[in-house]
């Protein structure tokens, strides 16, 4: 595991995938991460790392991209080197690394990282670990919600009324919510849950929406809620 140091860190002899519409993609390239932004990209830069004091980690095999896609600055209409994205110098060093094997070109790279999971070897924002060779690293992760879980919090069970008594929003024990708007009830029902102070709703049409709670506040779609007595 790398540990966390104040050092550059150098990525070598990788597959690089930069985003970036000049640099587009290298490969047997370095990644050279400093201050917690890309400072180099390209062959040869392991040569100065000696120079620099940079813990080098091989990346022989591997395939390097942003672990934060924009689409603004992968087509060049955001101005480069700020932000993340991509891995141009002097772009947030937020990396994902995943085998070359499984990335055999730009598609499949993308794929690889932000569809597969599984495939991921290792993550970086702003140039720290925080995932590595299956492990989180410097941090709790949060425990991800699935369809089939029930992720009720019995403490915020029971009915919220926005401000203009429009809306009566149910938070049922059995992880449901039934929605009264304008006095018309059961105008939207569905599953929710809740993950500390977010709340994810999935409406029996389909589509998904969130909220958050701010102490004894419930804030979702624009509307500002507190607990009231359903109608």
């Amino acid at each position: 595991m790398v540990a966390r140091t104040d050092r550059p860190l150098l990525l070598t002899n990788a597959t690089v995938h930069t985003f970036d519409p000049l640099i587009g993609t290298m490969h047997g390239a370095d990644v050279l991460v400093g201050g917690g932004r890309i400072v180099g990209v390209g062959p040869g830069l392991v040569t100065a790392a000696e120079d620099d004091g940079a813990v080098v980690v091989d990346a022989s095999d591997t395939a390097v991209l942003p672990a934060r896609l924009d689409v603004n600055a992968a087509v060049g209409t955001a101005p480069r080197g700020t932000g993340s994205g991509t891995l141009t110098p002097g772009c947030d060093a937020d990396i994902a690394v995943v085998p070359s094997r499984h990335a055999p070109d730009l598609a499949a790279a993308v794929h690889a990282a932000f569809v597969r999971d599984d495939l991921l070897l290792a993550v970086f924002e702003n140039g720290r670990p925080t995932y590595w060779a299956g492990d989180h690293v410097g941090g709790v992760p949060t425990t991800p919600l699935r369809p089939e879980q029930l992720a009720v919090d019995p403490h915020r069970v029971g009915v919220w009324v926005d401000t203009e008594d429009f809306l009566h929003q149910e938070l049922r024990a059995d992880g449901r919510y039934d929605e009264t708007r304008g006095g018309r009830p059961h105008a939207f029902q569905g599953r929710y849950w809740v993950d500390g102070d977010r709340i994810d709703y999935l409406d029996d049409l389909g589509f998904w929406a969130f909220g958050h709670f701010d102490g004894d506040t419930l804030h979702h779609a624009g509307y500002t809620m507190h607990r009231g007595a359903s109608r």
